[in-house]
């Protein structure tokens, strides 16, 4: 059964305030409003790079749209134990605080030192604000299709991200997570190994 679209103008308000809220946090944190570049990119393509992480886009952003078909399922379990407590518009706001947590907890000091150790993340600095900022607007963007297409499409275009990322990068959501949980040195030398334009910017 699809939600419906629209959600209350209080719920709507409040998941605006929340994402200005973790802008304002990250700032706090020190974190670069854009890029160091001084440009603002619609898509950022090299994954070792400076930039990567900094733009509105990169090849993450397909992880983030799958959160926010990850959310959306939770959603519709909780919809279907207690469907009056939990209405359309705190679901998605309760998409965007755990999305908005993430983004702190990523660009605090103890993630980027785990994604530099554990991961081929070698010289990751973290987020710059924009690039958080999508990247909560794009878990957005998933957990609407999720709310539109069949189950079996959301779970094909899942699919479809990881395997394609993964091909492209040697790097996906399913990878990240295993490489930040329990780094395995096999899988990390693979991903190292990846010298295609997408990953370095060499051919």
């Amino acid at each position: 059964m699809k939600w419906p679209l629209r959600i209350s103008k209080s719920s709507a308000l409040i998941a605006f305030l929340l994402i200005v809220a973790f802008a304002l946090i990250l700032f706090a944190m020190g974190r670069p409003p854009i890029c160091g570049c001084g440009t603002v990119k619609l898509w950022q393509g090299v994954v070792q790079s400076s930039e990567n992480s900094q733009h509105l886009a990169d090849w993450y952003t397909m992880s983030h749209i799958i959160h926010g078909f990850l959310f959306f399922g939770a959603g519709h379990l909780l919809r279907k134990r207690w469907a009056r407590f939990f209405p359309l518009g705190v679901i998605v706001c309760l998409a965007i605080l755990v999305e908005g947590a993430w983004e702190v907890l990523e660009n605090s000091p103890v993630i980027i030192d785990r994604y530099r150790e554990a991961t081929i993340s070698y010289g990751y600095e973290g987020d710059s604000i924009i690039n958080s900022m999508a990247d909560i607007l794009w878990m957005i963007v998933g957990f609407f299709l999720a709310s539109r297409l069949p189950w079996k499409a959301t779970l094909a275009i899942a699919v479809i991200f990881e395997l394609f990322t993964g091909y492209m990068i040697r790097d996906n959501l399913a990878l990240n997570i295993l490489m930040l949980t329990v780094p395995i040195e096999t899988v990390k030398d693979w991903q190292a190994a990846g010298t295609g334009y997408w990953l370095t910017g060499k051919s």
